[in-house]
């Protein structure tokens, strides 16, 4: 990772939750293949693989072109607007969500035939 200041990353930026916030709202089946962290503010979304693909929607929506993983050992970052990924810089814990959490997730909500559910 890199230690230099990236406009658009703000490493002090909490993450919202342990899941996708607006799946874990109601927005949506409820549930999703991957995760992603806005790397500006924190909101955590699915990736675009997802039935729901919010963390896309709040990129383009907050105008926060970074994301990285939320899944377990994955350290990247990307850029919806240039579509190239970057090195960027630690960013405040947890980076993950939780590591009991199935992929898909969350437990209980993903429905049996979830393949067929994928973009």
């Amino acid at each position: 990772m890199t230690d230099q200041a990236i406009p658009g990353i703000d490493p002090a930026a909490a993450p919202s939750g342990p899941g996708c916030a607006d799946c874990l709202t109601g927005d949506g089946p409820g549930w999703w293949f991957h995760l992603r962290r806005c790397a500006a503010c924190g909101h955590i979304g699915c990736c675009d693989s997802s039935p729901s693909q919010h963390g896309t929607k709040h990129a383009k929506a907050a105008g926060h072109p970074f994301v990285t993983s939320y899944e377990p050992g994955e350290d990247w970052f990307y850029n919806n607007e240039t579509q190239q990924f970057y090195e960027g810089p630690q960013l405040a814990p947890p980076t993950s969500h939780p590591a009991d959490q199935p992929v898909p997730g969350p437990a209980g909500a993903v429905p049996e035939d979830w393949q067929q559910h994928l973009n």
